[in-house]
């Protein structure tokens, strides 16, 4: 099957929406699943390939230079996202005996960053990265999104393909 360009970033869309929507209305809203720090980065990881993909796939651009800046915002989200959820996957299934930070410490926080911004981050992100509170197949969420980012690399592998030998 040989999917051009535009179907290829349609797919990624796709899949940033139905990922997202699948975690905020069922996980967050229906089973009250509170998202921790990592979390929330794994979304932005998806948020920021999901628009790059999104305007790849509305724009369409024939140009290969205007390609590969599409393809590289949306390879940053991926390399995020992946990262984050990678590890999150080790905090999971490796845990140290040691206690772990899901992100900066509040101290760290509140020295560098505005207030506003600490307390957003604070209340908006409840959950801990240690728990395990919803599996599939005995995947926990991150693990599930490692995979979902692994997938996403190979698309956007199949896509930088297409850009460096100019196919639609």
């Amino acid at each position: 099957m040989n999917l051009s360009y535009r179907t290829l970033n349609a797919l990624l869309v796709v899949m940033a929406v139905v990922v997202s929507v699948f975690v905020i209305a069922y996980l967050q809203n229906y089973l009250f699943l509170d998202p921790c720090p990592l979390c929330i980065f794994q979304r932005i990881g998806l948020w920021i390939l999901g628009v790059f993909a999104l305007l790849a796939a509305i724009f369409n651009p024939k140009g290969k230079t205007v390609r590969l800046l599409f393809w590289l915002g949306g390879m940053a989200g991926t390399l995020w996202g992946l990262g984050v959820a990678a590890r999150h996957t080790w905090i999971h299934y490796f845990p140290s005996t040691e206690m772990v930070e899901c992100g900066a410490g509040l101290n760290y926080m509140i020295d560098t960053m505005p207030m506003g911004d600490v307390f957003s981050k604070v209340l908006f992100a409840k959950g801990d990265c240690t728990i395990i509170d919803w599996t599939v197949l005995g995947l926990s969420i991150p693990a599930q999104a490692l995979i979902m980012f692994i997938f996403a690399l190979v698309v956007q592998g199949v896509i930088l393909k297409k850009i460096l030998k100019n196919q639609p």
